[in-house]
């Protein structure tokens, strides 16, 4: 059984209150979760004297999500978007790693349990991030994987890289077709990455390589069930996306609702229109729900979440009722700031992080911390090779501008610096060649057997309930 605070009792929770109480001579700051919230939390107290920190994590790094989808398509490998936290957090003295899943909180006895062992804590920061969301269709999962963890991008990396070596063997044209049909469902920055990537990897790096198949003639959708590609951005941006996806070979369809995905066939809505594509590779990149520890922390203290699961919190990322338990980044519904819930963005996460850091150290001066401010410094994203958009506020930039600048901001924000070196390196060798050298097929899946159609043509059939996507 583990007790990180044997020595020393926990803080009653009024001792977080200005001025009622002073502070002990020495915190305990448990984090969960290793991502850039919990990370963010952990570097900002790794220097403060009076605080121990512990950071529980399942894994055993620190995984820079935003270039996931690059792992997925076969532009880097794992390693290189990964940095391992013992590693990150070596140099930080007063902070312990423990490798585990939280599995309950005891928030009246201010502790948390890893199956038998128990963590005693002052201060908890919860930033367990969130999963991908089917929309109540969980069964589609097993059909078309989301991309959230390793795992996930080794997987879509294999249904990807599997397709067209199937269809290198395959001599019915019909099932042939379907094998290079891949159809991305969301077009928010995941879905417009994705959809991009693909078109390059079929109409560009892989055109030479196989000698029964022309990969050029692969059908790469991007179904929005909204009325344009990057909902959040602006609409002339969204309009530039969309063109820059049909200049890559991307056929986009917006107002389209999924309403079945089963036997490598996706049933979709436009209007009243119902077809069915058959397509071997279906990649969701839809929507997003909470870890289950929001769930686990509501039950625990009646704290209210919202539909995604995510804990709604007060103005300073507490739970109410609980001042010395906090929940950030994907995990968090925080809307104090505009009435509308932050959005699920690196930048969301690191800054909770460090003010939730900031709120723990100003409290134990027995002073009261300020509210907390999101800054949006803009919002990107990458398209294909030389193409991005980049909204910053007071500008907004496209075409080879805006994807240098995606290109900066995510090798800045990589994690150590032997990933800068290796991203920056093997982004230039892809960019003069075309190449993409981690195209590894890995694992035991192997590619179905494709559903062969009556035509060749989209068929129109009855179909359940539509899900808007």
């Amino acid at each position: 059984m583990v007790d990180a605070v044997d020595n020393q009792p926990p803080l009653d929770q009024t001792l977080f209150i200005a001025g009622e109480t002073p502070a002990p001579k020495c915190s305990h700051v448990v984090i969960v979760g290793g991502g850039f919230g919990g990370l963010y939390a952990a570097k900002a107290l790794s220097r403060v004297n009076n605080v121990q920190v512990t950071l529980i994590d399942k894994r055993n790094f620190h995984l820079f999500q935003p270039l996931l989808y690059q792992v997925a398509t076969g532009t880097v490998s794992p390693a290189d978007i990964s940095s391992p936290l013992r590693a990150v957090l070596n140099k930080s003295k007063n902070t312990k790693v423990l490798l585990g899943e939280v599995t309950s909180i005891d928030p009246q006895g201010q502790k948390v349990f890893m199956g038998d062992d128990v963590i005693s804590y002052d201060s908890l920061i919860l930033a367990t991030g969130a999963k991908h969301s089917y929309f109540g269709k969980d069964e589609w999962e097993e059909h078309a994987p989301g991309l959230k963890t390793v795992e996930d991008a080794i997987q879509m990396r294999r249904r990807i890289f599997s397709a067209f070596e199937a269809a290198e063997k395959e001599t019915d044209a019909q099932a042939r077709r379907a094998l290079l049909t891949f159809v991305v469902v969301g077009g928010g920055p995941t879905g417009v990455e994705l959809a991009g990537a693909i078109a390059e990897i079929a109409y560009h790096t892989m055109k030479e390589d196989f000698r029964n198949i022309d990969t050029s003639e692969a059908q790469i959708i991007l179904l929005e069930g909204l009325d344009r590609v990057l909902p959040p951005f602006a609409p002339e941006l969204s309009q530039k996306a969309a063109a820059s996806l049909k200049q890559l070979g991307v056929t986009v369809r917006t107002s389209t609702m999924v309403t079945n995905i089963e036997n490598n066939i996706v049933t979709i809505k436009s209007g009243d229109n119902v077809e069915q594509i058959p397509a071997q590779t279906v990649l969701w990149a839809a929507g997003v729900k909470a870890s289950p520890l929001g769930k686990t922390l509501a039950e625990a203290t009646s704290v209210e979440c919202d539909r995604a699961g995510r804990v709604v919190v007060e103005s300073d990322f507490s739970v109410k009722g609980y001042p010395n338990i906090f929940v950030i980044g994907d995990l968090a519904n925080y809307s104090h700031q505009n009435g509308k819930p932050l959005p699920g963005v690196a930048p969301v996460a690191m800054q909770a992080g460090e003010y939730v850091a900031s709120v723990i150290k100003t409290r134990l001066k027995g002073k009261t911390p300020a509210p907390f401010k999101y800054k949006d410094h803009g919002s990107l994203a990458v398209i294909g090779r030389n193409r991005a958009v980049v909204d910053l506020g007071f500008t907004k930039l496209t075409g080879f501008v805006a994807w240098a600048f995606w290109l900066f901001v995510h090798v800045y924000f990589l994690i150590e610096f032997n990933n800068k070196l290796v991203v920056m390196v093997q982004w230039g060798w892809n960019y003069i060649t075309r190449n993409r050298g981690a195209r590894l097929i890995t694992g035991s899946e192997m590619v179905a057997t494709p559903v062969k159609q009556s035509s060749d043509d989209y068929s129109i059939v009855n179909s359940p309930s539509p899900v808007n996507v």
